[in-house]
C-alpha cells in the first residue's frame, strides 16, 4: 500500500545514452571489438637485444672449431650486442649485476644440450671417463680461446684511450660465453655419468645454471632440484658467480698481449678445476662402467 505522500508511482522514460559516452555501459560486442593493449614499445626492444645476445652466445658454445677470424668477429659482435642491451636496461634502472644475472638466465635454456647418443657420435665413439676427459679438454680449449680473444680486444683497446671505454663490453662478452659453456660442459657431464636430471628444458637448464653457480654437480634427489625458476637465494649465487668471473677477467685488462696470454690461460684454469669438482660428484652418485 502506497502512501499518497508519496504519490502514484510513474516509469520515467530512461535517458537515451550518448554517443561516445565513457560512463555508458557497453555491450560485450562493443569490448570485444575494442583494440587490445600495445605491448609496449621498450619491452619488445629488450626482448630483441635478448635474442640477439642469446644467439650470439650459442654460436659461440656450438661444438666444433671456429676460426680465430670468427671467434674474433662474433666476439666483437657480442660486445656491441651486450652494450646495446645494456643501455636499453638502463632506462628502467637494471643495469648492474642483476641485469647481469637475469641476462643469463634468459639466454641458458637457448643452450643446445648433447644426449648421451649424440656426444658419443660427435666424439668418434668415445664412451665412460675416456667421453669425459674429451667433454672437458673441448671445453678447456673452447674457453681458453674465447680468453685469448676477449683479452686481445680488451689490449688493443686498452691501447687505444677513445675505445677505453667498450672494452668492459667486450669482457662482459667473453663473461657470459664461459659460463655457458661451463654450463653445458656440466650439463653434458651428468648425461656422461647417467645423473639424469628430470624435467623440462627450462627447468634443466634452471638446475645446471644452480650448478654452476655454486660449481658443484646437481643431486636429482636433493629436495627442490628441479624448479621452474631461480629462486631469490639462487639468483644471488648467479649474480656473485657472474661478476667474480666478470672480476677475473677484468685483470686480463693490459695493454698489448698480455691480456690474450692472460685471459687464455686464467680460463683454462678455471674450467679445469671446476670439470675436476663435478666430476667427483658425479662419481660419488654413480660409477661409470668402463669404456668399450
Amino acid at each position: 500500500m502506497t502512501s499518497e505522500a508519496d504519490g502514484p508511482s510513474k516509469d520515467l522514460p530512461a535517458e537515451p545514452e550518448r554517443p561516445g559516452d565513457p560512463s555508458a555501459p557497453q555491450t560485450s560486442s562493443e569490448q570485444d571489438e575494442r583494440p587490445a593493449a600495445p605491448v609496449p614499445a621498450r619491452r619488445e626492444h629488450d626482448e630483441a637485444a635478448e635474442a640477439e645476445v642469446a644467439e650470439l652466445v650459442g654460436k659461440l658454445t656450438e661444438p666444433g672449431n671456429l676460426n680465430g677470424a670468427e671467434r674474433r668477429r662474433l666476439v666483437r659482435r657480442l660486445g656491441f650486442a651486450l652494450a646495446d642491451a645494456a643501455r636499453k636496461a638502463k632506462t628502467s634502472g637494471a643495469v648492474g649485476g642483476r641485469w647481469l644475472a637475469d641476462l643469463f638466465a634468459s639466454i641458458a635454456p637457448r643452450l643446445p644440450i648433447r644426449d648421451l647418443e649424440a656426444l658419443q657420435e660427435h666424439h668418434y665413439g668415445l664412451t665412460g671417463e675416456q667421453l669425459a676427459d674429451d667433454l672437458v679438454r673441448t671445453a678447456t680449449k673452447a674457453t681458453m680461446a674465447v680468453g685469448a680473444v676477449g683479452g686481445a680486444v680488451a689490449a688493443a683497446e686498452f691501447a687505444a684511450p677513445p675505445l677505453l671505454l667498450s672494452a668492459p663490453a667486450q669482457l662482459v662478452a667473453e663473461t657470459l660465453v664461459v659460463a655457458a659453456i661451463e654450463v653445458k660442459l656440466i650439463a653434458e657431464l651428468h648425461e656422461v655419468y647417467g645423473v639424469r636430471v628430470q624435467g623440462n628444458g627450462s627447468q634443466r637448464a634452471v638446475a645446471f645454471t644452480g650448478a654452476w653457480s655454486k660449481q658443484r654437480g646437481v643431486d636429482p634427489m636433493a629436495p627442490a632440484s628441479v624448479t621452474l625458476a631461480l629462486g631469490t637465494a639462487a639468483k644471488a649465487a648467479l649474480r656473485k658467480r657472474l661478476l667474480r668471473t666478470l672480476g677475473r677477467h677484468l685483470t686480463t685488462l693490459g695493454p698489448f698481449l698480455t691480456g690474450a696470454v692472460a685471459g687464455g690461460a686464467l680460463n683454462r684454469m678455471a674450467t679445469r678445476r671446476l670439470a675436476e669438482v663435478i666430476r667427483a660428484d658425479l662419481r660419488r652418485q654413480r660409477a661409470l662402467p668402463p669404456a668399450r
